[in-house]
C-alpha cells in the first residue's frame, strides 16, 4: 500500500461519497475544492493521483496550480471531450423509489433488469447507503449529476502545459485512451509517458490493482 512509504489522502469529489453536495459541478469546480483542501490541510506540494472524473480533475488542478503538484498520474482518462453514455445508467438509478426499499437486494435486482456488467453495478451499490431510520438513499447527488453531465464530457483547455512527470495508465481492454489521443496529451503534458495494463478494463483498479500498485509506486518512487 502508498500508505506505508507516504502520508495519503483519499478523497471524495463534490456530490459524490461523504462530500459536500453543491448545485455546480464541474472540473474547474473540482480543482478549486482540491486547491481549499489542499490549503486547509497546510498541504504545498503532492504527488497527485486520479481515476476517470478523479482523473481530469487532477490535470485540471495540475495545468492550473503546477508549482503544488510533484508527479502526476491519470487512470484512463484523456484531457479529450468525451461522448455521452452514461444515461442507461442515470436512468436505472432514477428509476427505483428509495422509499419503498427494504433490503439492498431489491436495488441490486433492479439494477440488474437494467444493465448486464456486473462490475458496473458492484460499483454502484457501494453509492448505497442506510440512514438511522431505515431508509435507504444515493450517497452521491444523483440529480445535479445527471443536469450536469455534459461539464463532466468537455476537453481540458490551458494556454500553460504542466511541466512535470506525469504518468497516463490505461487498461489494455478500455478505449478511453487510445494511441491517436496521444499527441494532443502531449501538448499539455509534455512530460508524460503511457503504460498499458494488460488483461485491463476502465475500472483499472478493480482489475488488476496488483499491476496498478506497482506502476505508480515505481514512477513516484524514481527520480525521473
Amino acid at each position: 500500500m502508498l500508505g506505508e512509504d507516504y502520508q495519503v489522502f483519499l478523497i471524495d469529489q463534490r456530490n459524490h461519497g461523504r462530500s459536500p453536495h453543491f448545485p455546480e459541478h464541474n472540473f474547474q469546480a473540482m480543482a478549486d475544492d482540491l486547491a481549499y483542501f489542499m490549503e486547509y490541510n497546510w498541504i504545498h506540494h503532492t504527488h497527485l493521483i486520479g481515476h476517470s472524473m478523479g482523473g481530469k480533475a487532477a490535470m485540471q488542478f495540475a495545468l492550473q496550480h503546477a508549482e503544488k503538484v510533484g508527479k502526476l498520474v491519470v487512470v484512463d482518462i484523456g484531457p479529450k471531450a468525451y461522448a455521452s453514455g452514461h444515461e442507461p445508467i442515470f436512468e436505472a438509478l432514477l428509476s427505483i423509489d428509495l422509499s419503498t426499499v427494504t433490503e439492498r437486494e431489491q436495488v441490486e435486482a433492479h439494477l440488474r433488469g437494467h444493465m448486464s456488467e456486473y462490475g458496473v453495478i458492484q460499483f454502484l451499490m457501494k453509492n448505497l447507503s442506510r440512514s438511522k431510520d431505515g431508509v435507504y438513499h444515493w450517497k452521491m447527488n444523483l440529480p445535479v449529476l445527471k443536469d450536469q453531465y455534459a461539464d463532466i464530457l468537455v476537453e481540458l483547455k490551458s494556454d500553460t502545459p504542466f511541466e512535470g512527470p506525469t504518468l497516463f495508465i490505461r487498461g489494455e481492454k478500455s478505449r478511453y485512451i487510445l494511441d491517436e489521443d496521444w499527441p494532443g496529451i502531449l501538448e499539455l503534458f509534455p512530460n508524460a509517458r503511457l503504460a498499458t495494463i494488460p488483461g485491463a478494463g476502465h475500472w483499472v483498479h478493480a482489475d488488476a490493482p496488483k499491476e496498478l500498485l506497482e506502476l505508480v509506486r515505481q514512477f513516484i518512487a524514481n527520480a525521473v
